[in-house]
């Protein structure tokens, strides 16, 4: 019985699945197996019911859960306290973050942080909004970069950034002259959105709906990368973080106007688990993260739980 039998057992009973827990620990599903079988005759118990379709942990397995939970909890912090002492920080951190974040926003807080922490390396995977989530609530991954980060009582949100939302669309389009919109502006226009449980996508229509603008939706995808190629092809206009974009208009490929009736902001947080032992590592992560704050597109970072719908009302100029 070793530390890391206990933690493929924690992880297989809260996962429920071999392939799954095979994938976290990147070994093969019968390792998984080997591992379970190992700590039940060290035990001398039954730990998972074999005689049913569903995954159930036996009695004797739910009060074994209890102990090596607890006993993996130890240790994760038993090594966090000895990398402080040395002041190590070193190891790996998973990141899961939705794909306009992964490719355009964590890029360059990687590069300097690898620089400065050349012992550390990050593994990041680009998901969907809702994998993010789940990712880290099953201790798939360490840390998850989502925008309009949601309240959940076992997760810690921090906010980090705020992007600024234009309106894109090709060079050839009416548009394309304008120096600013008003979001009225998009009345009838075909439009390339989010799939409506996006996060983006859903602060887009809260806002459409206030201004009662209704627009053509002609395409929707589940990344931003996708919906500018749509654009691209004048397939229609979109409203996307002008961070993303910044390659396409320097190309000219693409035109980026600001919304100003009213100005849209996507708040940007990173999400963990209460309960996550922040190693070193982690720590000097999340302190990279929380730099950005200080280069924002926007005009300076605030709590957006006091701004409606990631939106605010233009102020005059001057």
């Amino acid at each position: 019985m070793n530390i890391k039998t206990l933690k493929i057992f924690c992880d297989l009973a809260e996962l429920k699945s071999f392939t799954r827990t095979a994938r976290l620990h990147q070994i093969s599903q019968s390792a998984v197996s080997q591992h379970l079988h190992s700590l039940e005759r060290a035990l001398g118990l039954i730990l998972i019911e074999r005689d049913t379709k569903n995954f159930n942990l036996t009695p004797a397995g739910k009060k074994i859960l209890e102990y090596a939970s607890q006993i993996v909890k130890l240790h994760e912090q038993l090594v966090s306290a000895a990398a402080e002492m040395t002041n190590t920080v070193a190891g790996t951190i998973k990141v899961s973050a939705i794909y306009s974040l992964g490719f355009h926003f964590l890029p360059p807080i990687l590069k300097t942080f690898m620089q400065q922490n050349p012992t550390v390396f990050v593994h990041v995977l680009y998901s969907t909004a809702s994998e993010v989530y789940n990712a880290v609530l099953s201790h798939s991954v360490d840390l998850g970069l989502v925008a309009y980060p949601e309240h959940n009582p076992l997760l810690k949100v921090i906010k980090i950034a705020e992007e600024r939302m234009v309106v894109i669309c090709h060079a050839h389009h009416p548009f394309s002259q304008r120096q600013s919109l008003s979001i009225k502006d998009l009345q009838d226009q075909k439009f390339i959105g989010f799939e409506e449980k996006v996060p983006t996508q859903i602060a887009i229509e809260r806002v459409l709906r206030k201004f009662n603008v209704r627009v053509n939706k002609v395409m929707e995808f589940d990344n931003v990368e996708t919906i500018k190629c749509a654009v691209e092809i004048e397939a229609g206009i979109a409203i996307v973080p002008e961070t993303t974009v910044t390659q396409e208009v320097a190309r000219g490929t693409l035109k980026a106007i600001p919304l100003i009736e009213p100005e849209m902001y996507r708040p940007v947080g990173v999400i963990y688990r209460r309960d996550k032992v922040v190693t070193p590592a982690i720590k000097a992560f999340l302190q990279a993260l929380m730099k950005k704050q200080t280069s924002v597109v926007s005009e300076g970072f605030q709590d957006l739980t006091s701004v409606s719908l990631g939106e605010r009302i233009s102020r005059p100029s001057g």
